[in-house]
This record gives structure tokens, sequence and C-alpha cells, in this order.
């Protein structure tokens, strides 16, 4: 066994003869196998990834560091391989497994004599592995970036008075399609006019208007990792009050970067972007934690939030993305993807930040 799953027999705890993994993305990480149903067992010396015929072939060609076992049954390839192993005890991945598919599995194990092992010890081991991003994942990372921000340059030169948030959102995600994404990281977030005070509203068919922000949140996947990227534009001229609240975010968002280093909490970083805004005038309108984790997941630990005194280390990866939301009116809203180092971080986009009145 080598890679990532030997790295995680090394943490496997005492009390398990094995592991049993379920989730898409961290069967995913350890075998770099995308499907939507697979079964990773993980003994001590051996790991097996449990697919059905859909996933066979594929699975066979592209599996890493693993022994593919195909199942008609699952329950009587798992019991074979519990038997023909020795396990005794099998640790499950607990954020996974809702009530009833452990109730099954624990039915399985008993026919052979095995009792499940349910905490949530494996997600933390698996967690702590994961929110430290290898050279690999941080390159991928780097070009969903790219292809995001190209995908966003080309979309800003249709914004014309009219042109619905639809028409943008869809033109994005072609864009980025087009430009060998795997997929969309989550569902784009464009919004113009009073509903860019909505943080996460839902692209319709509101029109550009002369003087409104356009607000874009958006991200693209390679190889499963993600981007995620929010700028905000405006077209046509601001007016005054537009200018300061942008100004404020932008500085606040700055501030939060300036922050960013290995050693720091996340409550640290928060405050960073928050104090300003609220000595600002704008206390309360910043209601959402200043960033979180990405990886294969949009969103990752750490949480970048309020008194969080999770700490901050060298290889992470987190979004700054503070903002100012004044309800009926506009929002503003300024997010990078960054990589923390030893004396600061590494920002992973490129894209300017100064207001752009279009």
């Amino acid at each position: 066994m080598e890679g990532l799953l030997a790295t995680l027999t090394m943490f496997m705890p005492q009390c398990a003869d094995a592991v049993l993994i379920i989730s898409n993305e961290n069967r995913r990480y350890f075998t770099g196998f995308v499907s939507s149903l697979g079964y990773l067992l993980v003994t001590r010396k051996e790991a097996f990834l449990l697919v059905d015929s859909r996933y066979q072939e594929a699975a066979a060609q592209q599996a890493k560091n693993c022994t593919v076992v195909p199942f008609r049954n699952l329950s009587d390839s798992l019991k074979e391989l519990l038997t023909a192993n020795m396990i005794r005890t099998v640790m499950l991945e607990g954020s996974a497994f809702t009530l009833n598919e452990a109730a099954k599995i624990e039915a399985v194990f008993a026919e052979v004599g095995v009792s499940a092992v349910k905490t949530d010890e494996l997600d933390r081991i698996i967690g702590k592995m994961r929110i430290i991003k290898t050279p690999c994942e941080i390159e991928l990372m780097r070009k969903a970036q790219r292809i995001t921000e190209e995908a966003l340059t080309e979309t800003m030169k249709l914004i014309k008075e009219g042109v619905t948030e639809k028409d943008l959102a869809l033109e994005l995600e072609f864009r980025m399609l087009r430009a060998e994404a795997e997929s969309v990281s989550f569902d784009l977030i464009v919004l113009t006019g009073a509903k860019t005070s909505m943080p996460h509203g839902v692209p319709g068919n509101h029109r550009v208007k002369n003087g409104d922000f356009v607000l874009f949140d958006i991200g693209a996947t390679v190889d499963g990792y993600h981007s995620d990227m929010t700028r905000t534009v405006a077209f046509g001229k601001v007016d005054d009050t537009q200018r300061r609240v942008y100004q404020t975010v932008y500085q606040a968002q700055q501030n939060g970067l300036a922050a960013v280093r290995d050693g720091v909490t996340c409550g640290f970083v928060d405050d960073a972007c928050r104090s300003y805004i609220d000595h600002a005038g704008y206390q309360g309108y910043f209601g959402h934690s200043t960033g979180h984790g990405v990886g294969l997941e949009i969103h990752e630990n750490p949480s970048v939030s309020p008194g969080s005194d999770f700490m901050l280390r060298s290889g992470m990866v987190v979004t700054v993305e503070p903002g100012i939301y004044l309800p009926g009116k506009f929002g503003v809203r300024i997010e990078d993807m960054v990589v923390v180092t030893t004396d600061g971080c590494v920002n992973l986009a490129a894209l300017p930040k100064e207001l752009i009145e279009l």
C-alpha cells in the first residue's frame, strides 16, 4: 500500500482492525477514482475498493493503491473480505453514514462476528490529512482559479443594460466548461441591483440597470478541486454611498489578507476584516464568516469565523471574503482564495479588485 492510504493506516486507532469509507470525496481523495457509489475498506495491510458493475472497468483502470473488488451483492463481498482478512472491528466514517445505513452495515458485520466502531475519530483523522494541501492539490486549484478568472473576464464584456442575471450565469458556466473545467464549483451566484444585498441570492430574470452593482460569486473544478472567487463590479457610475461601501469592503479584505499566516487563529483573521467594517459604521451588515477552507469540497475546514481559536497552518487553503449588505439597497463582497505560508499567504487570485465602473 502506498500514498495517502499508507498514511491513513499509520493513524488508524488501535481499537479498529479496519476502517470503512463511503463518502464520494474521501474515496476520491484516497484512490483518485470518481463514482457515485462505492465502499473503501482499509485494513492495516491492504485497501479494497468495492464497486458495482457500473464502475468495474473504470475503477480497474483508474483507482490507485487499492484492490478493486466488483460486487453483485455487497453483503456477501464485504463478509468475504472481513473473514479473509481476519477483521474483528471496523471503524465507520461517521459523518457519511446515515442511521439506516449504519444499522444495515452492522447487521452484515454481525453475521461474521465483526463489530462497528461508531465515533467521529475517523472523520477527524481524515480531516487532519485533507486540511493540509499538497503541491499537486494546490496546482489543481490554481488551474481552476485561472479558468474562473478567464471566464469572468470574457463575461464582463457582455454586461449591458437589460442583460439578465441568468444570461450572465449561463455564459460563465459555458465558458468554464469549454475551458476544460470538470464542472462549476457550485450553483453560480450572479446578482444585480438590490439583489446584491442577498449573500447567497439565486440568479433570475432581474436585468442590469445603469448604476447597479453586479456581484459574481463563482468557481470551477479541475480533477475534483475547487476554486472560489467573488468580484463586485458596477455598470455605469456609482453614487457616493456605493463607493464608500465598496472601498470599505476592499480595505477590510486587504486587512484580512495581511492577517493570514501560519500560527494565527481563524478568529484573528476574521476580526481583521470585521472590526474594520464595524468601525466604518457598518456593524451588523456583515453577517457571515470571513472565509472557509476549500479543496475537494467547496466548503471545508477550517471556518474563518468570529472567535474561532483554530490555528492556521502552512499548506491550508482558505478564502477571505468580507462583505457589506444593505437590505433592499445593494451589497458588496470581495473574495480571494489563498494558500497559508509561514510568513503570510499566496493569493491564488490575480484578477484586480479595485472598483470597476463598466
